[in-house]
């Protein structure tokens, strides 16, 4: 049996564009002989869809693709992830389903088990478990059918009761296919390779895996769906960050073995991590700009790192003719910052201006010197400067059709040390998922063959210059520490005493840990942060704004 791995990306909500994308798959499978094309988890309506999966017109849309889809299957089957109508009164009104289609009609439902409800996944908001587990039977082959966390349940300390391979490997099926919604994070690739490979040794089957490619707003899906033989070794896998098709041959029934029919494999072992963090968040604005129809982004350049990078991503995603740079200097900003932005968008290729805010920050100055009077200058003239760059570039974004891109980084958005409505502003925060000793390895990544970030700009000590002789030392521990300690309070959840354990200074930890919390009503009005971490600002991370926690 020849069979199809299908990786595409999916729009939520598209129902038009995501059916016509499987049509078109499925007349590809069809040309080279295969039997079965396999296609993502919520495949029909993308994922994640959210609350639009309790519009029940949004369902009914999904239920037609399943139609059309399933008039194509003639001569070859069809595995398509869709929500299903819960058809008794009790429970949730959907399923998270794989639809097994052939010979034009749907021959079967698999509903998902286990309903992951950590992280970014809300999937018990939505849906009822599946209770019934049976193998199909296609081709004289029998055919264990999960879906994403499925598989999941297999280390020492299990999160559900049980496992659906545990249920289904006693009908004796020849293998394991895997359709899912696996977004991508700086360890995820690794540890979700490692799920596949003990699901096969754990029960001697090859696992033909499906994952999602692109990204939906703030989430990014690097696809890596592959086929694992039954000893867990990865036989073959789809590229990575992007859309790929591959047809596989089973052979020898008695003795499973799998050839890679007609195309090459790409197995590519050790992943470089600041070359899929690149590749992610170009595709993460790629796709973000596509699907909201937009074409072009401003960019306040600072002469700084964080806005080097977000730039440079910027251009590789959109194109040169895309970004427009703006450098908007301040009586406090240095003349290197100015030069070094000109030369980096020279380098780039893309267009810039020079917007002075003197003249804005004064006029702002002269109103409201009745008020503020006999006060000496401060954090507030700082957070001035800051929104009177904001409005420039929102005015340009507004005139023009562009979307401001933020340039924040994680450490900055952990201890609020950013201006709200300043600095925050942007339709998409590009590098709010990495700490800033993550950016400067990006960076160097970056420039790994020629020099395209300036060196002086990676070098020069960091400063917000908004103030004389300004830098971020002057308020912040050198960032190798405070990216440590923010590391260990976001991503591992770890206390204070925890994290004074690591060898911290006890004062620094509760000092900085009561500022991550304290600026959580900064983050609530934050853009959308491109999510490559297990542990991301945003949905992935709820925290109450008011909570006394360590405050």
């Amino acid at each position: 049996m020849k069979i199809t791995l299908s990786q595409l990306s999916f729009h939520t909500g598209n129902f038009s564009t995501n059916t016509k994308k499987m049509i078109n798959a499925i007349n590809e499978a069809k040309k080279c002989g295969s039997d079965l094309i396999v296609f993502a988890e919520l495949a029909t309506c993308g994922y994640p869809a959210r609350d639009f999966l309790q519009f029940q017109d949004f369902i009914s849309l999904a239920q037609k693709s399943i139609i059309e889809i399933a008039a194509h299957c003639t001569n070859i089957a069809a595995i398509v992830g869709s929500p299903t109508v819960n058809p008794v009164v009790h429970g949730k009104d959907l399923y998270n389903s794989a639809y097994f289609l052939v010979d034009g009609k749907v021959q079967h439902i698999v509903n998902k088990t286990l309903l992951p409800n950590y992280d970014i996944f809300d999937e018990n908001r939505y849906f009822e478990p599946g209770t019934l587990h049976h193998i199909i039977t296609y081709k004289n082959y029998k055919i264990a059918l999960t879906i994403c966390e499925d598989l999941w349940n297999i280390n020492d300390n299990p999160m559900y009761i049980k496992a659906p391979m545990d249920v289904l490997i006693s009908e004796n099926p020849d293998f394991i296919i895997n359709i899912a919604a696996s977004p991508y994070s700086k360890t995820q690739i690794e540890t979700r390779q490692n799920v596949l490979k003990i699901n096969a040794l754990k029960y001697q089957l090859p696992v033909f895996y499906v994952n999602h490619v692109g990204a939906q707003t703030h989430l990014i899906f690097d696809g890596g769906s592959c086929v694992v033989d039954a000893t867990g070794n990865i036989f073959d896998e789809l590229q990575y960050f992007s859309e790929d098709q591959k047809t596989y041959q089973l052979t020898v029934k008695e003795n499973l073995s799998i050839d890679l029919c007609d195309a090459i494999s790409t197995l590519t072992g050790i992943r470089n991590k600041y070359a899929d963090i690149e590749i992610a968040l170009t595709l993460g604005i790629k796709q973000y700009f596509d699907k909201l129809g937009f074409k072009k982004a401003v960019i306040g350049l600072s002469g700084g790192i964080d806005s080097a990078l977000v730039v440079y991503l910027a251009t590789k995603a959109l194109g040169p003719d895309n970004v427009w740079a703006v450098m908007m200097p301040s009586q406090y900003s240095s003349e290197h910052s100015v030069n070094d932005s000109l030369l980096l968008a020279a380098r780039l290729g893309i267009k810039q201006n020079i917007i002075s805010i003197e003249k804005t920050f004064q006029t702002l100055s002269d109103t409201l010197q009745p008020y503020f009077k006999d006060t000496p200058f401060g954090l507030t003239e700082e957070n001035m400067q800051s929104r009177s760059r904001a409005v420039i570039l929102m005015a340009l974004a507004n005139k023009f059709g562009y979307i401001l891109l933020n340039t924040s980084n994680k450490s900055e958005l952990a201890v609020g040390y950013g201006t709200l409505y300043g600095d925050m502003c942007g339709g998409i925060s590009v590098i709010g998922d990495l700490y800033k000793t993550e950016i400067y390895q990006l960076a160097n990544h970056i420039n790994r063959k020629e020099e395209i970030i300036p060196v002086n700009i990676i070098n020069k000590e960091p400063s917000a210059e908004l103030r004389p002789d300004q830098k971020d030392s002057d308020s912040l521990p050198p960032y190798d520490i405070l990216d440590s300690i923010l590391f260990h309070y976001i991503e591992e959840t770890k206390g204070i005493q925890q994290i004074i354990d690591h060898g911290f200074e006890p004062d620094l930890v509760k000092k900085i840990l009561k500022m991550v919390n304290i600026n959580e009503w900064k983050r609530w009005q934050a853009p959308p942060v491109l999510r490559v971490s297990q542990k991301a600002f945003g949905p992935g991370r709820r925290v109450p704004i008011s909570g006394k926690y360590l405050s």
